[in-house]
């Protein structure tokens, strides 16, 4: 059964507060004043007197404010919380003049208030402010959800976020990380010489990954245009400019394709190029970077998730594509010479493989079906097919294959990166061939983006480029079983 909000079930506790709301109008006028002037949050306050004794009261006056979380004795003790931690507020006739405690009826779990007092320590240990004055700062007309311990139906906690976070530390803890390793991710790449850039979020032409975009329309220009899916091909005109030898971007995508646990149609990335560098290059980048973001969270390179313990610590684990898939099914596709002959390999193998999938093709469905759900530590997988990465160089000595990698912890693709192609007639005929695929797939808006082909034919430097999939690292850097955990307000039905 679906759990419900104390709102939704008793009208009669939501005119109760309204009725508060009138009296206080009529009584002190503004009950919702524009301004509150704290010296000191709580956590500061927690932090300034840990050496209390019990028992202890100082001289010290403070003004805090927060939302009341709990009320006990008529209003006489009350907790209350701002963003960073509770504290207990104590109103009594010896302490507390006769005009703010005449406010206590009129406040209400969920209402928040500032309050001026004398800082003490009770008996059984427990920071406290004595109230000499109390000020409403706002009333609120919902009551908090029932016992204030948090929303435990998991659909209520994405689609009321707000409630989730108010009620749940747990919630709140994660956010407060994921804001953290954004930060950290920002001053990482900072400080190893990377310029952060801002590029595009509307495209009149959709390409830098294959996906299904959503697609919007100018009315000023009369142009259709695109939520981009991926800022790639703008990030590396920026390097073409010479603005930066490394550059990088925290952005937003948008993919108008299916939602589970790890896939949300509006996700965030972090993207870079780094000229004159390759994909060694960046595997070296990846297992720094999250190595630091694991100790700047954790304090610590070994990571807890869900039953596993995850190891930050690199150099990961390298292997090449062809050479896992040997490990696992047998199956030598370095030894296979045609797309004929990679496909009836799989389907000896067993493998359901359609009629017109290249050799290349073969073997990454191949992987991803037998090898993906092994890599539970970081690992790097290495040597992808050309087949399938129109944007990387090719392998020496090998043309199948491409220098290009990507990163897999706990059986998720983390991150993509590729020693970028850089020859503007390679890339063209690898973007054309891409493009009439596309078409064969009834993908009939896809377009050749002529102004991205035009730059490189100015000329590109060599470089190693990377995508990581910001929410998923958030993820497994906070423990979290869905993507719906670590974005704030998740794309959802409609409510029934």
């Amino acid at each position: 059964m679906t759990e419900k909000l104390d709102t939704a079930l008793s009208s009669d506790v939501t005119e109760v507060r309204a009725q508060k709301l009138k009296l206080l109008r009529e009584q002190i006028g503004d009950v919702y004043p524009a301004h509150f002037h704290r010296t000191i949050t709580n956590a500061e306050l927690a932090e300034k007197y840990e050496g209390l004794e019990p028992d202890a009261v100082t001289e010290d006056v403070v003004t805090v404010a927060g939302r009341v979380f709990s009320s006990r004795n008529s209003g006489m003790f009350m907790d209350i919380r701002d963003a960073g931690a509770k504290i207990q507020i104590f109103s009594h006739k010896d302490t507390t003049p006769e005009q703010a405690r005449a406010l206590l009826p009129m406040v209400d779990i969920g209402d928040i208030i500032g309050v001026t007092g004398v800082v003490r320590r009770t008996k059984r240990g427990e920071l406290t402010i004595n109230a000499q004055e109390i000020t409403m700062l706002t009333k609120a007309l919902l009551p908090m959800p029932e016992k204030w311990h948090g929303l435990s139906d998991i659909e209520l906690r994405y689609r009321k976020r707000h409630l989730d976070i108010l009620t749940n530390e747990d919630s709140k803890l994660r956010f407060q990380q994921r804001a953290r390793i954004i930060s950290g991710i920002r001053r990482f790449m900072e400080e190893d010489g990377f310029m952060e850039v801002e590029t595009p979020m509307l495209h009149s032409v959709y390409g830098g990954a294959t996906a299904e975009p959503f697609k919007t329309h100018h009315n000023t220009l009369k142009l259709d245009m695109y939520l981009r899916i991926a800022p790639e091909l703008f990030l590396k005109r920026t390097l073409v400019s010479g603005l930066a030898d490394k550059v990088f971007e925290v952005n937003r995508n948008f993919r108008n394709e299916g939602v589970s646990t790890r896939h949300n149609p509006e996700f965030t990335m972090m993207e870079c190029y780094w000229a004159y560098a390759d994909y060694e290059d960046i595997m070296d980048l990846v297992e720094r970077l999250f190595s630091s973001l694991a100790m700047a969270i954790h304090g610590s390179t070994e990571v807890t998730f869900g039953d596993k313990t995850l190891s930050f610590a690199g150099p990961f684990k390298r292997v090449p594509m062809p050479d896992a898939v040997k490990d696992v099914t047998g199956i030598d596709f370095l030894a296979i010479k045609t797309d004929e002959e990679a496909r009836a390999a799989a389907k000896a193998a067993g493998f359901e493989i359609e009629k017109d999938w290249t050799w290349g093709e073969c073997l990454a469905f191949i992987f991803e079906e037998k090898v993906e759900g092994t890599l539970i530590q970081p690992s790097h997988v290495t040597h992808f097919p050309k087949d399938i990465s129109p944007f990387a160089k090719e392998v020496p000595g090998e043309p199948r294959l491409v220098e290009r990698f990507e990163t897999y912890c706990n059986a998720w693709e983390v991150g993509n990166a590729f020693s970028e192609l850089n020859d503007p007639e390679e890339q063209r005929r690898r973007m054309v061939e891409q493009l009439e695929q596309a078409h064969a797939r009834g993908e009939k808006e896809k377009q050749l983006d002529d102004d991205f082909l035009d730059a490189i034919d100015q000329g590109m430097p060599p470089a190693g480029g990377l995508g990581i999939g910001v929410d998923r690292l958030v993820m497994l850097l906070t423990n979290a079983p869905s993507i719906r955990d670590v974005i704030l307000f998740p794309a959802r039905r409609k409510a029934d």
